[in-house]
């Protein structure tokens, strides 16, 4: 187990038992990425294999359009299922209900309100490979959660974008 200290903007995070090349991940990406490791294994490539199977029993495979389209789908499997193994190898899981909650740290779920329009957002900080901006999770890489790690309910932070500076209100910060 290895302990490293890193610094976010003028934050001071310790996190224990961070591997060595890797990166953050919350528990809740990381069964994400076992669930769809498992869903490969055990659905996607045994059906694709069957489907091998039935395509080199209709004959000839140089002209066999299904045979094709099967090998084509097991090499898209192969290679995802290699993907997932090693971020699922290399990833550093935090539980994020077990975070101190008094500033925001990753894996926290922040409301945020534009200062200019008013406009509520909610987002989730988390690592890279889980993020989805539409379904509210923002990768840890994005200048947006950089201002906001180590800030706090009522601070007010700037983030520049192409389209010019948006600066935001801290309304909450929770760990679900």
């Amino acid at each position: 187990m290895h302990s490293c200290v890193i610094k976010v903007t003028g934050c001071v995070c310790v996190i224990t038992s961070l591997k060595l090349d890797s990166f953050p991940m919350t528990l809740r990406g990381f069964q994400a990425v076992q669930d769809e490791l498992r869903r490969l294994k055990s659905v996607e490539r045994p059906k694709v294999v069957e489907a091998i199977a039935a395509a080199r029993a209709l004959g000839d495979l140089s002209e066999n359009a299904e045979y094709h389209a099967a090998k084509d789908k097991q090499g898209f499997i192969e290679a995802r299922i290699s993907e997932l193994e090693g971020i699922a190898s290399k990833a550093s899981v935090i539980d994020v209900s077990k975070v101190d909650a008094s500033s925001v740290k990753f894996g926290a779920t922040v409301m945020l309100t534009d200062t200019n329009t008013n406009a509520e957002t909610t987002f989730q900080i988390v690592g890279s490979f889980e993020a989805d901006i539409k379904s509210g999770l923002l990768p840890i890489t994005s200048p947006t959660a950089r201002a906001m790690i180590g800030k706090e309910v009522g601070d007010v932070i700037v983030v520049s974008t192409p389209g010019g500076s948006k600066s935001y209100r801290i309304d909450k910060v929770s760990y679900i």
